[in-house]
């Protein structure tokens, strides 16, 4: 039994405990990822197997290594190293196939932890490790946002390795090491660790053994960790470490890369080279109450004392600062929040954890919302209906001039054809869009969804001949919604509240998710709270037009499907 197995299997049994002794328990996801560790180290896989000789040299490699800084400087990492650090090396590094144990399993490992967990130093540790075992000439390479992050790695083994006189010369006084400014070489194997900035253009022809992502987050795209798996290609034991915290976006490469392994985990993706270890909370909510929020974001917490009072001291100041909040929802506690003083509509990890695989819309009767801007600008339409356990099923799309989408991309930072690919966004029309396409699209609802469409919310800016011809051509009820506080509040807090309490479901739509962190909520004279497309941060026309289909389902819920909306 090794310190891996006994962390997963107090995991697993909820035996988990905190600094001070008392149980806690571990996210859910990590819960799910120890479970399969644990399968493979009884040895109940037919595929897999722990190696116990890699473990041994692991082990040995870790008691010859010293901590360089902190309050266990001097200590080796044997005996300071957390309860989820021994997990993702021995899971990593010593899993492989049981018909060639020179074959790891693993060839992702994807890290989300919060700050001062020693997520970077776990990293530098691995390169150690492989720098040491992995064949002859091999070449690590580390990427960041920026060269500095990129080189918090080599910082770390740098500093380890002079801390490690075992390790770092012979018995005469040579070193085994060469440290230059750009890289580190391992002189007894000739395997060079090379830390890059992050561009466009320079990953292209590397030849990585192993790779770190860091701050994947932060990233603005995943150009990077893709150039650098199109190097492994040719790689037998090929590892990509992707590790980060939380940023307010939920749409960065990250987010991508963890949703990833979510639906892994989940059993409903197959990928049995992904090992992942999802340190975020299982109810966000509570953040402000429950230690457990902190607790499972930051698992290094439970073994160091002066961690846990030192993020608890964070927390304190948080409630009581509104400014210090997203810093520390974001980096301490690993949930996607944007500040209250943005004015945020509805933190975007809320929403994102109602996405569903699909929501079947046949024989349901729904209601439709539509934002129809400028000609040259984003339109948005919306479906929205109540299921029978009172949960808020919707859909949205895009349409975009297919004459700019080029133009779009560069000034809105949005690759739209990834979103014209998978559904969610429509191109039409030349340097305009083709308001017919919208037409009929929505009045075509009924024949390609099986649903009943009872009624169309709109705005009279813009959609009053659209309004028009749904009427006359497609016998659907129309209904004109006032764009103004004191009508769209009702409707505004009714979505929020319907997210906030788990009941919306939505389909997978990151075009979506991008309109939510960019809505900006404003309040009038009686407090009455609407999205301000002035003051949101870019396109919102699909929130929009998701609150107008909401504001007919709520209608409809108070007062029945016979209402009229007054226009003043």
């Amino acid at each position: 039994m090794n310190k891996a197995y006994e962390y997963a299997k107090k995991a697993v049994t909820g035996k988990l405990k905190d600094c001070y002794g008392k149980r806690t328990k571990a996210p859910q996801y990590v819960i799910k990822q120890c479970k399969e560790f644990i399968k493979v180290a009884d040895g109940k896989d037919k595929k897999y197997m722990i190696d116990e000789k890699k473990v041994g040299q692991v082990e040995d490699i870790l008691k010859i290594l010293n901590m360089p800084l902190g309050i266990n400087a001097s200590q080796s990492l044997y005996d300071c190293t957390t309860g989820y650090q021994w997990l993702f090396y021995i899971a990593v590094l010593c899993t492989v196939y049981r018909d060639d144990p020179e074959h790891r399993r693993y060839e992702t490992a994807i890290l989300e932890i919060c700050r001062k967990n020693y997520k970077t130093y776990t990293i530098g540790t691995i390169f150690i490790i492989l720098m040491l075992m992995e064949p002859r000439f091999s070449k690590l390479y580390s990427v960041a946002p920026d060269g500095a992050l990129s080189r918090e790695v080599k910082d770390a083994i740098e500093n380890t390795l002079k801390c490690s006189p075992i390790i770092y010369e012979d018995k005469t006084g040579n070193q085994r090491w060469k440290i230059l400014r750009d890289y580190i070489q391992c002189n007894v194997t000739d395997i060079k660790y090379t830390p890059l900035n992050y561009t466009n253009s320079r990953f292209d022809g590397k030849l990585p053994a192993a790779f770190l992502a860091d701050e994947v987050g932060a990233l603005p795209n995943n150009y990077a960790i893709e150039a650098m798996r199109s190097g492994q290609l040719n790689v037998k034991n090929k590892l990509g470490c992707i590790i980060s915290t939380k940023y307010p976006s939920v749409t960065n490469p990250f987010e991508d890369e963890v949703d990833h392994a979510k639906r892994v985990l989940d059993g409903l993706v197959e990928d049995e080279t992904l090992f992942a270890l999802l340190y975020e909370p299982d109810d966000p909510k509570a953040w402000a109450t429950d230690d457990l929020v902190l607790q499972q974001g930051n698992p290094a917490s439970l073994e160091r004392e002066e961690i846990w009072k030192d993020i608890v001291k964070k927390r304190k100041q948080a409630i009581e600062r509104e400014l210090l909040r997203e810093n520390f929802l974001t980096k301490h506690c690993n949930i996607a929040y944007q500040g209250a003083a943005s004015e945020s509509f509805v933190s975007p990890d809320i929403v994102k954890a109602c996405e569903v695989e699909e929501i079947d819309w046949s024989g349901r009767e729904v209601y439709v919302g539509v934002d129809l801007s400028q000609t040259n600008d984003n339109t948005a339409v919306a479906m929205a209906c109540l299921d029978d356990d009172g949960n808020l099923l919707a859909d949205v799309f895009a349409f975009i001039p297919e004459g700019r989408i080029e133009e779009k991309n560069k000034f809105e930072r949005i690759h739209y054809e990834d979103f014209i690919q998978a559904g969610k966004c429509i191109a039409c029309g030349d340097m305009v869009i083709d308001y017919s396409t919208v037409e009929e699209f929505v009045g075509s609802l009924e024949s390609k969804l099986g649903c009943k469409v009872v009624q169309i919310g709109y705005d009279r800016y813009n959609a009053i001949s659209s309004a028009q011809k749904w009427e006359k051509d497609f016998g659907i009820q129309t209904v004109e919604i006032r764009q103004h506080s004191d009508t769209l509040h009702p409707a505004t807090k009714y979505l929020t509240e319907k997210i906030e309490d788990g009941y919306f479901r939505f389909t997978k739509n990151d075009l979506l998710l991008m309109n939510f962190e960019n809505a900006r909520c404003t309040f009038d004279n009686n407090k009455n709270r609407y999205v301000n497309k002035k003051k949101s941060t870019g396109k919102v026309d699909m929130v929009v037009a998701l609150i107008n289909a909401t504001f007919l389902v709520y209608q409809e819920e108070i007062y029945g499907n016979d209402f009229v909306c007054e226009v003043f």
